[in-house]
């Protein structure tokens, strides 16, 4: 079965990461990030090792993100993130294909174990079956 896991942060939470603290976001130091990567890339090699792990990304900023969306009578609008009203976006992201959904769900356990400064913000892993091309779960 294949399953989409994914993680998910803001704007504050990229910040952080390049060394800018804010409310609730400490700053995170290049230690910090070494340990997150290191635990990150632990993950990807125990999943290329075993198969299951079919594609996996990390995603840019939002402020680097891009929204198309139709106006009221249809026609595209382009717009720049971020935007006040979008909590969490998309960070990253695993194409998995496990056994089943409690094996998907051991590994989003260890995604969610990432180590991270102390009062950073946790974000949720979220696990979606992939349907096949007929609608069908794979």
């Amino acid at each position: 079965m294949k399953y989409l896991m994914m993680v998910t942060g803001t704007q504050l939470d990229y910040e952080a990461m390049a060394g800018k603290a804010s409310e609730g976001n400490p700053a995170w130091g290049e230690k910090d990030i070494q340990t997150m990567f290191a635990h990150m890339q632990k993950i990807n090699d125990d999943l290329a090792e075993t198969g299951e792990m079919l594609a996996g990304e990390g995603l840019a900023e939002p402020a680097k993100t891009r929204f198309v969306t139709p106006d009221a009578e249809g026609r595209p609008v382009i717009s720049d993130g971020p935007y006040g009203e979008t909590k969490e976006l998309l960070a990253g992201f695993w194409i998995l294909e496990c056994e089943n959904l409690d094996r998907v769900t051991e590994i989003a356990k260890r995604v969610a174990e990432c180590p991270a400064p102390a009062g950073a913000p946790a974000r949720p892993v979220v696990i979606r079956p992939i349907l096949d091309s007929g609608g069908d779960l794979c």
